[in-house]
């Protein structure tokens, strides 16, 4: 499977589906609207819309069902990016290639964009234009996104993040960091979709643990990107997390360690497929494209 151009086609479709959701409404404030366009629409990879395609596909379910979901796990993780910019988080100045929100507009108007998406998410998942999904699904997907965005998932993991700065933590510690810090919106993406398929409990279980795994994978070669990849590929400055004294896991590992050690998350990710057979085939080529990728 040629991944790179299943990753183009789906993310111009997602695209598509954002500009639909983010368009120019009477009432609708300008600037705070052409922040949150900034920061959804612009350069990114959209991993995450792209998982709950694959993995819809993988499940049997039409294209047309997963657009809502898709859109709601970019706009989450765009907030999330919006607000961890910001100068009381890792005050960064660059993101994918171009200056930050907050940077491109104003902190004021950076924090309203990250709320905006983070409540429209929800609205977006919990509203279906075509009624092709029945409510109890829809709540199903709403209490798993929720989870996976609070003090159990992303914003615990940013917190404990944050604590853990300029101090050592063990290879199990900052597993935990990033299981929720980056972890848990990755498995959120794959659940929600299994929730929507009414799946079994095993194929539910077995995605669940590709997800853990991959999840662990992207933070492992984010973490080695930041030593030895281009700045300019990247879209941003890289030598951040040495700079901050971060935990990572080529600090904790060495740069090998830390190859070794997303090798074998990815072992693990394709074994936890298995029960899904041959339409899980586009799951794996990401998770290969997850630990091979340049930027």
């Amino acid at each position: 499977m040629d991944i790179a151009s299943r990753i183009a086609t789906l993310k111009q479709r997602v695209d598509a589906a954002l500009t639909h959701c983010l368009a120019a409404r009477h009432g609708r404030p300008e600037r705070l609207l052409e922040a949150m366009r900034y920061s959804v629409l612009g350069p990114g990879k959209r991993i995450r819309p792209v998982l709950c395609y694959l993995t819809g596909e993988a499940l049997g379910l039409d294209i047309a069902r997963l657009d809502a979901p898709a859109c709601a796990v970019e706009m989450i993780h765009a907030y999330s990016l919006i607000h961890d910019d910001l100068p009381a988080m890792d005050d960064d100045d660059l993101r994918r290639g171009r200056a930050t929100c907050h940077r491109a507009f104003d902190e004021a108007t950076a924090i309203l964009a990250g709320d905006a998406l983070q409540v429209l998410a929800f609205e977006v998942l919990s509203n279906d234009e075509q009624l092709t999904t029945a409510a109890h699904l829809r709540l199903a997907m709403v209490r798993r996104l929720a989870a996976a965005s609070g003090i159990d998932g992303m914003a615990g993991g940013q917190a404990m993040d944050l604590a853990a700065e300029e101090r050592s933590l063990s290879i199990d510690e900052l597993a935990a960091v990033h299981r929720r810090k980056t972890g848990a919106l990755i498995q959120a993406c794959v659940l929600m979709m299994a929730d929507l398929a009414e799946a079994p409990e095993a194929q539910a279980t077995a995605l669940a643990t590709y997800a853990d795994r991959i999840g662990l994978a992207f933070q492992v070669r984010d973490d080695i990107l930041d030593v030895d990849g281009d700045e300019t590929a990247i879209g941003k400055r890289v030598g951040a997390d040495a700079r901050l004294q971060k935990a990572t896991y080529p600090a904790l590992l060495g740069i090998e360690g830390a190859r070794r050690e997303a090798s074998r998350l990815l072992d693990e990710a394709l074994a936890a497929l298995s029960p899904l057979g041959s339409p899980a085939a586009g799951l794996e080529a990401l998770a290969r494209f997850i630990i091979e990728r340049r930027h």
